[in-house]
């Protein structure tokens, strides 16, 4: 039966998005607990405020490849013999959405996680390469202006679905473009405490020294 495709697609790019790369890098190379510093986020904004700019690039880059495999390994399961074949399309719009609710809510760390920037960035790629990097530059400009990186997510969350829709692209489906939009709309929700932060005018400027949540 279809739904059983579906779900194994759903369980497998949940738990590839749940592997708590943030995690795991500072604890094996700084013996620390990324949760107990900064804002106890697991991503990598919160592992260069920890002072390990490496670090926190190279989980940047994992978060988004998990993403990505997520996507593209949900295209090989619906099409896997003695499966009921489900559209690669469908396929791919489920892995995107698991995958990041995995990193936001990872099993490992009791539910606990990331605000999903970087995994998103990951499915965006898989899903639609062009407005993916559109979004990218987006997010590069808004923080070269701003210096705030939840400003720059934002922002470049909200550029993806329009860049997604604009650039030239093959049709979309409708389960496609729920995932192209309901991914950013997550990244955005769960910058809500940045988002008032942003209004009051006490948001984390990057560069700055300060241990407040980002």
């Amino acid at each position: 039966m279809p739904i059983f495709t579906y779900l194994l697609v759903a369980v497998t790019a949940y738990l590839l998005g749940s592997i708590p790369f943030g995690f795991l890098l500072v604890r094996l190379f700084l013996k620390e607990d990324i949760r107990s510093m900064g804002s106890g986020n697991i991503g990598a904004t919160n592992v260069v405020r920890s002072g390990a700019k490496g670090l926190g690039a190279l989980t940047f880059l994992l978060d988004a490849c998990k993403g990505y495999f997520a996507v593209f390994v949900a295209g090989q399961i619906a099409l896997l013999p003695g499966l009921a074949q489900v559209p690669r399309e469908n396929a791919a719009a489920l892995a995107a959405l698991c995958a990041t609710l995995g990193h936001i809510h990872t099993v490992w760390l009791s539910f606990k996680g990331g605000k999903g920037v970087a995994t998103a960035f990951g499915v965006f790629l898989a899903l639609s390469p062009w407005a993916a990097l559109a979004a990218l530059a987006v997010f590069a400009i808004t923080f070269t202006l701003s210096r705030y990186v939840s400003l720059a997510s934002i922002v470049a969350s909200v550029a993806f679905p329009i860049a997604a829709l604009l650039l030239p692209h093959p049709a979309y489906g409708l389960w496609l473009t729920t995932a192209m939009l309901v991914v950013p709309a997550i990244v955005i929700v769960k910058h809500h405490q940045n988002i008032a932060r942003l209004l009051h005018g006490t948001e984390y400027r990057f560069g700055k020294t300060r241990t407040t949540a980002a």
